[in-house]
């Protein structure tokens, strides 16, 4: 396949990806929003809702390429912030609980690693 097919998938697969976990801020927001209550978020239900919409915005963005840099710098600003704070699976007691967030926390690198590497493609 040539580069230029599968850096579009690519994309499309990374956009699609933010775009959906911002739609599930919402469809699922009274349990996102306790569930950044309980990880001492303040304004929860605000900031479920704005990292909802920068989700969208920013997978958009990768997604048709345009304004790109400001939809990478969205989503690497939430994963840099959110990671550490939400999935900080160092603090989980339960092994399970500790498992399922260290895979969140492990992903969230991943996709940060891809972002930077976007970034510096688009630069």
């Amino acid at each position: 396949m040539p580069e230029d097919v599968l850096f579009f998938v690519g994309r499309t697969l990374l956009g699609l990806f933010f775009i959906f976990s911002g739609l599930n801020h919402f469809t699922v927001f009274q349990q996102m929003s306790d569930f950044a209550e309980g990880r001492g978020v303040p304004l929860a239900r605000v900031a479920v809702a704005a990292t909802g919409l920068l989700l969208i915005v920013g997978g958009v963005s990768v997604l048709g390429g345009f304004w790109v840099r400001w939809g990478l710098g969205g989503l690497i600003l939430f994963l840099t912030v959110v990671t550490p704070w939400i999935h900080s699976y160092w603090r989980m007691e339960d092994p399970h609980r500790r498992q399922e967030e260290q895979l969140h926390f492990m992903k969230n690198l991943a996709l940060l690693g891809a972002l930077l590497m976007l970034w510096q493609l688009w630069g």
